[in-house]
C-alpha cells in the first residue's frame, strides 16, 4: 500500500466548467467563474470585497503594495512560515521583523508582536496555521493602538473561524491559497480579501495591471487607462472555473476533511495519552477546518526518523517548515533574537496524508504504522 501525502480531489463537473469556460469565447482573467467564485466567497462569508488572484503569494505581494511600504518601514512575520509571507514586503523594501510562534500552537505571538513595534513598524502579518486561529483580538487591539494594518495570512484557513469570524474577515487585509494542498483547489491559485473600505478601489486597479479596466468594463469610467502601479495578478478564467466546480460542492469537501482530521485526532489519542506525540492543541476561540493534520515528536532526531519508518511503509508524510530567521537568504539580516519556539516546531512536526479521498482503511493503517514505530 502506498498513501501519498497529497492528491488533488477533481470532481468531473471541473471538466464541464472548463469546457463552457473554453467556448465561451474567452478565458482571460475576470471573466464569469472569477466573478462566480468571488461573489460566493463575499456572501458566505461577508468579506467585503474578495478578487481571485493566480496564488496566495500573489495575494500577499497585492496586501504589500495596499500597505503603501517605504524603505525602512519594518512588518513584524511570524518566523514559522512559508517564505512567500515574507517576501512581498520585503520585495517593497520593506524590513522584516521576525516574531516567536506561542508555545502551544505555531502561531505568532502577540506579546512578541508588542515588544518588536518600533515607530518605523507599519504592518504585523498573522498566519493562522493549519487553519487554526491566531489570538486576533490581542492582535487587531495593538494594531488600534500603535496605528498599524494588519494582513492575515489565511492560506490554510478557508471556512475556519475566530469566535464568530471568518479567518480572512478580521484583519485590513487577507490572503488565501487555492493550492492543490489546499481545502479546495485550482491547482494554483489564491485570493485577496479586502476588508479596510479604503483599499477597496486601489486594490481592483493593482489586480489589473494598474489599470481602471474593470470600472471600465461596467461603465463607470469612459476611458481604459493606467492609473497606478500594478501587476497580472488576477487569473485565467479557466482556473476560476476548475474552483467553482470545488465551491458548488464546498459543504461536501469541508464534511469530509473535518471528518478526516477527527478520525487522525481520535485514533492517535493513545499515543499522546502515553507522552509519545502531541497532537494539535486547538485553543478555545479556533475551530477546525479540516486543512492538514500534524504531530509533534519528542525531538528532531525522533522526528525524522518516524518520517523514515513511515516512508519505509509507503506513507508520505513530510515536515513542516524550517525557520525562515534563520534559512541561509535571512539569517544574516536577522538580529540575533533567538526563536525558540519557532524552532522547536521545524523539528518536531510532522503533518500527514491529507486529501479528500483518504478512506478508513489507510487512516487505520497510518495509525498501525504509527503505533509500530513507538511499541
Amino acid at each position: 500500500m502506498f498513501i501519498p501525502f497529497n492528491k488533488p480531489y477533481l470532481p468531473l463537473s471541473s471538466l464541464r466548467y472548463l469546457m463552457e469556460s473554453a467556448l465561451s469565447g474567452t478565458i482571460a482573467g475576470n471573466g464569469k467563474f472569477t466573478r462566480l467564485c468571488q461573489q460566493y466567497f463575499e456572501t458566505q462569508f461577508g468579506f467585503r470585497k474578495a478578487l481571485l488572484t493566480t496564488s496566495c503569494t500573489d495575494a500577499l505581494e497585492m496586501a504589500a503594495i495596499l500597505c503603501n511600504l517605504q524603505p525602512g518601514d519594518e512588518v513584524i512575520v511570524p518566523s514559522f512560515t512559508f517564505m512567500s509571507t515574507a517576501n512581498p514586503f520585503l520585495l517593497r523594501g520593506a524590513n522584516v521583523v521576525f516574531a516567536d510562534t506561542l508555545p502551544e500552537v505555531p502561531n505568532i505571538d502577540p506579546s512578541e508582536i508588542e515588544r518588536l513595534i518600533t515607530h518605523r513598524t507599519r504592518a504585523v502579518v498573522a498566519v493562522h496555521y493549519s487553519g487554526l486561529a491566531c489570538e486576533m483580538d490581542w492582535i487587531m487591539e495593538l494594531a488600534a493602538a500603535y496605528n498599524l494594518l494588519v494582513i492575515e495570512d489565511a492560506a490554510h484557513a478557508i471556512e475556519s473561524y475566530y469566535k464568530d469570524n471568518p479567518l480572512g474577515s478580521i484583519g485590513h487585509l487577507g490572503a488565501f491559497s487555492f493550492h492543490e494542498t489546499k481545502n479546495i483547489i485550482s491547482g494554483e491559485g489564491g485570493m485577496i480579501v479586502v476588508n479596510h473600505e479604503p483599499f477597496a478601489g486601489r486594490a481592483e486597479i493593482i489586480w489589473e495591471k494598474g489599470t481602471n479596466r474593470a470600472a471600465f468594463r461596467r461603465g463607470e469610467v469612459n476611458r481604459y487607462e493606467w492609473v497606478d502601479i500594478g501587476s497580472s495578478f488576477l487569473p485565467s478564467d479557466a482556473l476560476a472555473a476548475i474552483l467553482y466546480a470545488q465551491v458548488r460542492r464546498f459543504r461536501r469537501i469541508q464534511r469530509r476533511r473535518k471528518w478526516i482530521w477527527w478520525e487522525y485526532h481520535e485514533r492517535l489519542a493513545p499515543l499522546e495519552e502515553k507522552g509519545f506525540v502531541k497532537r494539535p492543541f486547538i485553543p478555545q476561540y479556533a475551530t477546525v477546518n479540516g486543512n492538514m493534520f500534524y504531530l509533534e515528536a519528542a525531538d528532531r532526531a525522533t522526528r525524522d526518523r518516524l518520517l523514515d519508518h513511515l516512508k519505509k511503509h509507503g506513507i508520505g508524510a513530510v515536515f513542516h517548515y524550517f525557520p525562515l530567521h534563520a534559512s541561509p537568504y535571512y539569517h544574516s539580516r536577522h538580529d540575533g533574537r533567538p526563536l525558540p519556539n519557532a524552532r522547536r516546531f521545524s523539528d518536531t512536526i510532522l503533518r500527514l496524508p491529507f486529501y479528500y479521498s483518504l478512506n478508513q482503511k489507510q487512516i487505520d493503517y497510518i495509525a498501525k504504522i504509527l503505533w509500530r514505530f513507538f511499541l
